[in-house]
């Protein structure tokens, strides 16, 4: 296509495409990079530039792109049978998902719930919790205890868990049943603070929350194993586990939020046992799910409460919740080729191996450049906080714009990096050690160039 062609496109673009988070000022001016190919680590822009895709599309894209064998299965999936109707039919790429699901699935968390991304799934999640209570005869058991920061989605009810303020600061959510309890940070340590401390600190939040508003009214306490687009937080040891036991001594269950850390990005199918010891009674996954190459989400449910509300516990009940396109054939068949590439690839190991080289190379850069003032991860699952002062911690102002200076110059150096006050660094888990060098060297000279125009 000609740039001149191109032009049209773009003005197609500005003109009637409302993309995610759209800023209403902006609105019909942007001048957006185009992904126009990609293949392996890499995106091809409008102009032909290859860009090195820093955040793995959104987290999501575990095999890379550009996998013939991938477009195959999507394909003969599509000549077979495109679409059938989950309310009364089912079909064979949805059961075999399910069952290869939950064969990689923690402990008991044996049923498969499919959902169309992320967001629908803690949807679903939260839904089954009410459902569950209410066919318990608990129905006002419904409130759910989150953290400041976090990020579980856009619907209504997913929104309503979110933590991130600045996200909130123009849209309604359901605030009467969601309860925040402060970030858990370890960066930023009180002066003084020992990390038992603090970490003692931060488990007694969640008890005297469920105290404080009590337990026959608190249905779930949901958290990601690690907070992605909150900062890349990774909270102190045995945060997560002790947090389980106080659920589940106050009848409450616990929801891990895996659409980002689930599906090998913490070099694990799931996290939230082999990294953090727990076996929560819910997990939502998506994202790397199908590797971003065709929208799939799930919640996953443990077979103790299923079986509380199910066969003659049901009390004559349907879970009425569910999407059109819930185990959408096309997507599950994207979704066990793309478990298929990353077993025989061993991808979620090169994610353990390449993250901790990464993570290496990231604290060398906090050596050389004074803005980044933490770094931290697990896996490929890395983030730079961005400061004005290491001494203080405080970050840059609004008008500053660091996240698009930074965004700019990396992308100069032919990388792209998403952030503001923490840079996130989340490759495809196909990355090589190679590629992380380059990776490195970009961002270093971004640095370097963004540097020199700030005083810190």
């Amino acid at each position: 296509m000609s740039l001149e062609n191109f032009e049209q496109i773009r003005s197609f673009d500005n003109e009637n495409f409302v993309h995610p988070w759209e800023s209403m000022k902006k609105v019909g001016t942007n001048s957006r990079t185009f992904a126009e190919t990609a293949d392996g680590i890499y995106l091809y822009d409008e102009n032909g530039q290859k860009l090195i895709d820093g955040p793995g599309g959104m987290w999501c894209v575990q095999i890379g792109y550009g996998r013939k064998e991938m477009a195959e299965a999507i394909a003969d999936q599509v000549h077979k049978m495109p679409y059938y109707s989950p309310w009364n039919m089912s079909a064979s790429p949805s059961a075999l998902l399910a069952r290869k699901i939950a064969e990689r699935a923690p402990a008991d968390l044996k049923h498969v719930f499919f959902t169309t991304c992320g967001s629908t799934a803690v949807d679903t999640a939260i839904r089954f919790v009410h459902f569950y209570n209410n066919v318990r005869g608990k129905p006002q058991k419904k409130i759910i205890i989150s953290r400041e920061k976090s990020y579980h989605g856009s619907t209504y009810l997913s929104a309503t868990v979110s933590g991130k303020t600045r996200d909130k600061d123009w849209m309604d959510t359901a605030s009467e049943l969601v309860h925040f309890l402060p970030d858990v940070n370890p960066s930023r340590l009180p002066e003084g603070m020992s990390i038992e401390d603090y970490l003692e600190d931060k488990i007694k939040d969640l008890e005297t929350a469920i105290l404080t508003i009590g337990a026959d009214k608190v249905g779930a306490f949901i958290a990601e194993p690690v907070q992605a687009s909150g900062g890349v937080i990774v909270p102190p040891k045995g945060y997560h586990k002790q947090c389980l036991e106080i659920c589940h001594r106050h009848d409450v269950l616990y929801i891990s939020d895996e659409v980002v850390t689930g599906f090998g990005r913490l070099g694990h199918w799931f996290a939230s046992k082999e990294v953090f010891d727990i076996e929560p009674d819910l997990i939502t996954c998506a994202k790397g799910l199908t590797s971003g190459y065709v929208p799939m989400g799930a919640c996953l449910i443990s077979d103790r409460i299923f079986s509380e509300i199910s066969g003659e516990q049901s009390q004559g009940s349907s879970f009425s919740n569910g999407y059109t396109y819930s185990g959408h054939p096309v997507a599950a068949a994207a979704s066990l080729k793309n478990i298929e590439i990353m077993e025989r690839e061993k991808l979620a190991d090169n994610s353990a191996r390449m993250g901790a080289y990464l993570l290496d190379g990231l604290k060398e850069l906090k050596q050389k450049h004074e803005i980044i003032g933490d770094v931290r991860g697990l896996g490929l699952f890395c983030g730079l906080e961005i400061v004005k002062s290491r001494d203080t911690k405080e970050h840059f102002t609004p008008d500053a714009d660091i996240g698009a200076q930074l965004t700019q110059a990396f992308s100069a150096q032919g990388i792209l990096l998403r952030g503001g006050d923490c840079m996130n660094v989340m490759p495809p888990l196909c990355v090589t050690s190679g590629e992380i060098d380059d990776i490195i060297s970009a961002m270093d000279e971004g640095f370097s160039q963004v540097s020199k125009n700030i005083a810190v």
